[in-house]
């Protein structure tokens, strides 16, 4: 009966005091912290053979109060290892890739595009309204205005809502142009085949807007050709004119739209003419920006 005996008990007992501090007393690190000093100091030779059973149980205290200490304070745990190497490299971890491509993904459905796709939903219904009963009872003419006027009034918008509220997307870099095109070629074709608007007309603005838009894409290497204030007057011009074909109109608003589309036409052919000069000055000072970047490299 000498002091080894005491000193198991006194193991035993700090053991069991390092685990209880350790799971339930001090949260966090300190409980680490905790089950540490109450192993070594608590049975002092425990730590050095003297009980048995004690150095397992202490050593055990300290590894769970040194992990959850750790995952308290944000230290790294093995769990953590690949976010924490990833951010030290500089890279997202995968989850936050994952995340912005979700939320790119559903911007795509923003107010603005929303509103080119409702145009481009309307260019099949206008054609069915405009060529209902044989495109002449002014009640189907009447409801196929409502489609245009819609479709026109919601190109008035949906690229200044995409422009305010950074809303812009390929989609709608893509399809806005093509709406805008559909719902005013539709109307022209209609119109001509019915015979209410003849075809030279219609092929004047049709083959305007197809050639701008074809010189745009030809120089967009060396720069955008900005929207002019004349092209916008030019399709507010176009879309009352064709708006007006659309109605059953009789008397002098017969007459009204008649000067209306003339004026159209003249814009077309005006603006046309322009966006071809602005692309002929774009392409040169581009070439030309070209040339002596070129010569500035080799000297």
């Amino acid at each position: 009966m000498t002091g080894v005996p005491a000193s198991a008990a006194g193991g035993s007992a700090g053991a069991r005091r390092a685990a209880a501090s350790a799971s339930t007393a001090v949260p966090g690190k300190a409980a680490g912290a905790a089950a540490a000093r109450s192993a070594d100091g608590g049975a002092p030779g425990a730590g050095h053979g003297g009980a048995p059973g004690a150095g397992p149980s202490a050593s055990s205290g300290v590894r769970h109060g040194g992990t959850a200490g750790a995952a308290a304070a944000g230290e790294t745990v093995p769990g953590e290892d690949a976010g924490l190497d990833a951010q030290d490299d500089g890279k997202a971890p995968r989850g936050a890739k994952i995340a912005a491509a979700a939320v790119n993904q559903a911007s795509v459905w923003n107010i603005a595009n929303l509103l080119t796709m409702l145009r481009l939903v309307l260019v099949p219904a206008f054609v069915a309204l405009m060529l209902a009963d044989g495109g002449y009872d002014p009640a189907w003419r009447s409801l196929a205005w409502a489609a245009f006027a819609i479709a026109m009034i919601t190109d008035l918008f949906d690229g200044h809502l995409a422009r305010t509220y950074n809303l812009v997307t390929d989609f709608g870099k893509i399809a806005d142009p093509i709406a805008d095109k559909a719902i005013m070629g539709a109307a022209l074709i209609c119109l001509s085949a019915l015979g209410d608007l003849p075809w030279w007309v219609t092929g004047i603005i049709l083959g305007r807007e197809l050639g701008i838009t074809l010189l745009r894409f030809l120089v967009i290497r060396y720069g955008v050709i900005p929207a002019s204030r004349g092209g916008k007057l030019k399709t507010l011009t176009q879309g009352v004119a064709v708006g007006m074909y659309v109605l059953a109109l009789t008397g002098w608003l017969a007459t009204l739209r008649w000067w209306v589309m003339a004026a159209a036409v003249v814009l077309t052919v005006v603006t046309g003419l322009d966006y071809v000069k602005q692309a002929i000055v774009l392409r040169r000072q581009g070439i030309a920006e070209r040339k002596a970047a070129l010569e500035e490299k080799e000297a």
